[in-house]
Parts: C-alpha cells; structure tokens; sequence
C-alpha cells in the first residue's frame, strides 16, 4: 500500500473516531431544549422495551418446545429404525446383530405396532397397539408413567393390556374390572367371507394390566402396550420380524453419530431416525410458530425504532450551528453525516443492552423463582422458560441493524449548503 493510501485509511479511522465521541458526547448531554431529551429517552426506552419483549417471548416459546421434547422422549426412543418399503421386516441379519452389539447400544428392542379396535362391552375405539419385549422398561419409564396398575404383559397367567388414560376413560374400563377387553385386528392370511365379515378378524381378549398418562393426546388417547408375543400370533408374524426396532443409546452418546453409522450398515431400505425427525411435523410447527412471533415484534420494534428518526432530526435543528463549525473548520460532509448515523446507533444499542439485560434478568427470574404460574389443570407450575445464546445474537443484530436502517435517512440528509 502506497503512502498516501496510508495517509488516507488513518485520516479515515481519525474522521470515524471523532465522529463516534461527538455522538456519544450529543447521547448523554443535556440538549438546548428539554423536547429533544425526551424523545431520545422516549426511543432508548422503545427500543429496549421491543428487545425485551423479544427475548421474553422467544424465550418461553423454547421453554415450551423442550417441554414437549421431554414430554415426547418419554416414549420416543433415541433412534427408531423402520423398513423403508414394506411394514415388517427380518431382524435375524448380520447387520441388526451388528447394531445391537455396538457399544453405544445400551438397548435394542424389537417392536411391533398395528391398528386395531378395542372394545368393552358396547364401547370401542380405534387404537394403536405396541407389542413390546419384556425389557422395554429399560428402554421407556412406564412404571413412573402408571396412572393405575402397573406395567405388566401378563397377567394370571394371560396376557394383559398396559393403555393409556384416554383410552381407559373412553371405554369405561380399568385396572379392577372382572370383564376383559377384546382385541380386533384383520387377518393377514387368507380370504375374507363376505357372507360373514366378522371372520376377516383374528380376536383376543385382554386384562388391563395397568394406565399410563405421559401428559400426550396422541399416546394416552390412542396407545395401548401389549406382549410382543401377543401381538405376533394375532398378526402371524415369525420370531424375527418387527416393524420397527427402536434403540436407547448409552448416556453421554452423540447421537448424531450413531445415528450416521447405522445408516451406513442398514443403507437405503430403512429410515433411521432420532427423536426430532419422528415427531417431524410437530416441531416444524413450533419453529414457524417461534419465527412468525419473532417477526411480528420485530415489526413492532421497527415502529419503535421510527422515534429515531425524530430524535435525529430535532438533534440536527439543535446542533444547526454546531454543525456550521465543522464545515467551516473543514470537515467533510460525510464526517458530519457519520456523526449522527453513529448517534442513532448508539440510541439503537444502549436500547439493546438494557433491554436485553432486562429481559436476561426476568427469564431467569422466571426459570428459578417463578414469577408467572400456569394455573391449575397443567402439567408445570410456571411458564416454562429457555434462554438460547443463537436467539440474543440474533436479536442482537436485528435491533442494531433496525437502528441502523432508521439512523440512515436523517443522517444523509445533512448536507453542505452550496456556495
């Protein structure tokens, strides 16, 4: 780089300097007129209350989507692995042996899930039935989960139902009950008797074991937990084959890892999937859900930020002869217009760091003490609340570059009167 080019870049860092510490020292000085203080206290205040609201806001909106993360991961397995083509497939492979050896592997299950139709005396509904191992505990906490009953698949001897709340409520049975339940499911094999219809369905009567309520419609209204056994001989199913296999990983696991090497043994013809892409669509939701409402207040904060504009502009009728003396003394115009833009930021900023450290302040508030309570008929006390580091960058920059946008029009509008 040439000398004057030098000359030239540290006149430039010289101008910015300076123009920073005229804006910073116009920010916190008394005005000549007390209108002007207002409103720059009026567009701090409004930038810092917009900033806070958004921290508050995304904030609780995380809360509530780990809520149902914990609330899903109840019965979501970390890693579920289904057939690709087909609804049932053979476990008796070198490559299902393989995973169930692996070291991050602490249980490997073999599940079996059809539709079917429960019914108590003259009450039915469509269900889900789970035919699951014995060691399923291990992998899902049921026992913590029982309403009524306990999680057994078995019962005298028979084989028992573990269902869910909704489920129980609307068929009117339980735990006690004298009458079993009866299980309907189609046949796999052979032809249906159109004279007789009843005969395309293979039929088991069942003891309710026990009811579960993880806080979820869609397993306490629709679940019902069988013996994997059971579920095999109505559905004439061999020992080998499932429908899914479903794997809880040792403690401390990046199952992101795993989960990409299982699917460079399995290949193309099974899905892997982790507990975020079996509840896909759910969380997919959320997340448009959280960037609508993070679009809406930053809307309302650019509203907010409009007060810039009218600081600034009463800023520049107050400075009018300030302004003169740096024109006469040589100073460029765009010293002059930096001078103002960077006082716009700085409104933009100081707004930012008091409303995010307000909004720090009450989340954390909130997370350990409580400040918000839920009422009764939930499942937690408070509001739930999750302050994420990539949400206050993100808002961060969205408030300074809002100041920014607001700063730029006032600013540019200085400009030297023609001779």
């Amino acid at each position: 780089m040439s000398a004057e080019g030098k000359i030239s870049w540290r006149e430039k860092m010289k101008n910015m300097r300076f123009a920073f510490f005229v804006a910073g020292r116009y920010l916190f000085s008394r005005k000549s007129h007390n209108a002007i203080n207002i409103i720059s206290g009026i567009s701090v205040c409004g930038v810092a209350v917009g900033t806070m609201a958004l921290v508050c806001v995304l904030s609780v909106l995380n809360g509530f989507e780990q809520l149902v993360k914990d609330w899903f991961s109840q019965f979501d397995p970390d890693l579920k692995i289904t057939a690709v083509q087909g609804k049932s497939f053979d476990v008796a492979t070198e490559q299902f042996s393989t995973i169930k050896n692996m070291s991050e592997v602490a249980v490997f299950a073999e599940i079996i899930e059809e539709n079917a139709l429960l019914c108590y005396d003259d009450k039915q509904l469509p269900v889900t039935i789970k035919g699951v191992p014995q060691q399923y505990t291990a992998m899902v906490d049921v026992e913590s989960m029982a309403f009524d009953g306990a999680f057994k698949l078995k019962k005298n001897e028979l084989y028992a139902a573990f269902i869910g709340l909704g489920v129980a409520n609307t068929l009117g049975t339980g735990v006690n009950f004298e009458s079993p339940l009866s299980l309907y499911v189609p046949k796999r094999i052979g032809t249906v008797n159109v004279g007789a219809p009843e005969t395309a369905f293979r039929r088991e009567f069942l003891f309710v074991s026990g009811v579960f309520f993880s806080g979820q419609e869609a397993y306490d209204n629709k679940v019902a937990l069988l013996s994997a056994d059971c579920v095999r001989n109505l559905l004439d199913y061999s020992q080998n084959e499932a429908t899914s296999v479903e794997l809880k990983l040792v403690d401390g696991t990046k199952v992101k890892r795993v989960q990409s090497a299982i699917k460079d043994i399995l290949g193309d013809k099974f899905l892997v999937q982790n507990q975020t892409e079996q509840q896909e669509d759910f969380y997919r939701i959320m997340k448009i859900e959280k960037w609508i409402s993070f679009f809406i207040l930053a809307f309302i904060l650019l509203i907010a930020t409009f007060n810039i504009i009218g600081s600034l502009s009463m800023l520049m009728i107050d400075k009018k002869e300030d302004i003169e003396i740096y024109r006469r003394i040589g100073a460029p115009d765009e010293m002059v217009q930096r001078i103002f833009l960077y006082e716009g930021w700085l409104i933009s900023i100081v707004g930012a760091v008091v409303g995010m450290v307000i909004g720090l302040i009450l989340c954390f508030l909130q997370q350990y003490v409580g400040l918000l309570k839920m009422g009764s008929g939930f499942m937690v006390d408070n509001y739930p609340v999750q302050v994420q580091f990539g949400d206050v960058v993100a808002i961060f920059i969205t408030v300074v570059l809002l100041g920014f946008l607001s700063a730029y029009y006032p600013a540019k509008s200085v400009e030297r009167k023609k001779q």
